[in-house]
């Protein structure tokens, strides 16, 4: 499996923080154990984020050595 990337890991993290800060803000939570529970929920949804963002990545076509967009054939000549 590849490793994710910086803007991938940040994405990840910010999806953490966010989810955390949301989370404890509207659940009003004041016990250790509902506060773990919260912010692992959101761990596991920068978790997931970060792997949605790998699967994305890796099914988009790679930009050529010299740095140019790829030729896109017409929709037409796509006919078989």
């Amino acid at each position: 499996m590849p490793r994710p990337t910086i803007a991938q890991l940040c994405t990840g993290t910010l999806t953490v923080v966010v989810a955390t800060v949301a989370l404890l803000a509207v659940s009003g939570a004041t016990g250790v154990f509902e506060i773990m529970v919260l912010v692992a929920f959101a761990v596991a949804l920068g978790t997931l984020a970060t792997a949605l963002l790998m699967t994305v990545a890796r099914h988009r076509p790679a930009p050529p050595a010299d740095g140019r967009a790829p030729a896109r054939r017409p929709e037409y000549a796509r006919q078989h």
